[in-house]
């Protein structure tokens, strides 16, 4: 049986320096952004005060880092194992993921300084406080579910150099401990992490239920908590297929091509499930015919469906499946679906009225390609140095 291991590859690649290059150029515009305030950096306005960094960074943030709390759900509550090997890369990419969705939100807030009176100054009537709140305990969640990685590491290797060697006892007895520790609570965490998941994934959708006189019909609808937690959960999966293909090519490692396929076949009990519910709620509102009425909302809801409608019947196929760049186009199609979902609902499909219009500015881009730099950024630091993906 394989077992996790570092990489131990070269980091300072050309790759990395490309990262550290959109690290720097987002560095640049927060600064400004912090100390001069939205005006300085984005094209926000008083008809449009949400734009890309809660559309993408938030929004499509917090549903592309569902693949922890999926593939939870699949391998430790409904008892497929034999997706084991791929747990530990998506709790790792779900644990950055949220990082940056807390990271995000400080960008969002106009007073940012004050992101910690959520911890103090509670708000029962407020979704946005129960998102919050879920979000914190999440991220801490998946915290301490990564942690096994770091103890699997280190454990038995501590050698502190100098004075500090008199600690090396200490820190090998708490690492043991809290090896022990975790193998008895680790059940409640994954229960938690679940839970917690269901909460804020609704919940986003809930708040645009806030705008029943700006959000098209298109996407205007009861169902809207629903439908946000089950597009979360159709995402999961192919996030964890999008994320393994790049690892596999840019590591240059073995495929897992054969598990991803398998794996595979899940996606559409999600992803039908959502479009079923999705068309249902359409033709029950009589809302159906808007999609060919033409202009911007109608067109954007046809391309969000057609990302979605593609990759779910070509899934069902198994020499799609099978093909490494048939899944990949399939997991990434399914992807953009979920951020085109997100973004009708947060942007295209608002409308704010006459006189103001809305486009991302300069620095709102470099900010969200910062932000995505870093995660990856991330990633490979921690695949490199934690047993985080199967030794061949």
């Amino acid at each position: 049986m394989s077992k996790a291991a570092p990489l131990h590859q070269k980091f300072w690649t050309p790759n990395a320096w490309l990262l550290v290059f959109f690290m720097a150029s987002a560095a640049v515009f927060a600064y400004f952004r912090f100390v001069y305030g939205f005006g300085s950096v984005t094209n926000l306005n008083p008809s449009y005060p949400m734009g890309i960094w809660i559309a993408f960074d938030v929004a499509c943030g917090v549903a592309l880092a569902a693949g922890g709390f999926t593939t939870c759900l699949v391998v430790e509550i409904f008892g497929r194992h034999k997706y084991h090997s791929l747990l530990r890369p998506a709790l790792l990419t779900a644990f950055i993921g949220y990082m940056l969705v807390a990271m995000a939100v400080m960008f969002d807030l106009g007073r940012w300084y004050y992101i910690w009176h959520t911890l103090i100054y509670w708000n029962g009537n407020s979704v946005l406080f129960e998102v919050a709140w879920c979000v914190m305990l999440y991220l801490n969640v998946l915290a301490i579910e990564n942690l096994p990685n770091v103890i699997e590491q280190y454990k038995g290797k501590v050698n502190l150099p100098g004075p500090l060697s008199a600690f090396n006892k200490t820190s090998e007895g708490f690492l043991s401990r809290s090896e022990k520790i975790l193998r008895r609570v680790g059940v409640f965490f994954v229960i938690a992490g679940v839970v917690l998941s269901f909460g804020h994934q609704s919940s986003l959708g809930t708040m645009m239920l806030i705008a029943p006189n700006k959000l098209h019909e298109l996407w205007m609808t009861a169902w809207s908590p629903l439908l946000f937690l089950l597009s979360a959960m159709s995402v999961g999966l192919p996030m964890v297929i999008f994320e393994g293909t790049l690892a596999s090519y840019f590591f240059g490692r073995k495929s897992e091509l054969p598990l991803l396929a398998d794996l595979a076949r899940i996606i559409p009990l999600f992803l039908g499930t959502f479009l079923l519910l999705r068309f249902a709620d359409l033709i029950y509102r009589g809302a159906l015919t808007e999609a060919l009425a033409g202009g911007r909302q109608g067109n954007a809801f046809l391309v969000e469906m057609a990302l979605f409608v593609v990759p779910f019947v070509l899934l069902f196929v198994r020499k799609v499946r099978e093909n490494g760049t048939g899944l990949f186009l399939c997991a990434l199609s399914i992807i953009g679906g979920v951020v085109a979902y997100r973004f009708n609902v947060f942007l295209i499909g608002m409308d704010m009225g006459g006189g103001w219009n809305y486009f991302p500015s300069v620095g709102e881009f470099a900010i969200t390609f910062g932000f995505l730099a870093f995660g990856v950024f991330l990633y490979k630091l921690a695949v490199n140095y934690l047993p985080i993906l199967e030794d061949h």
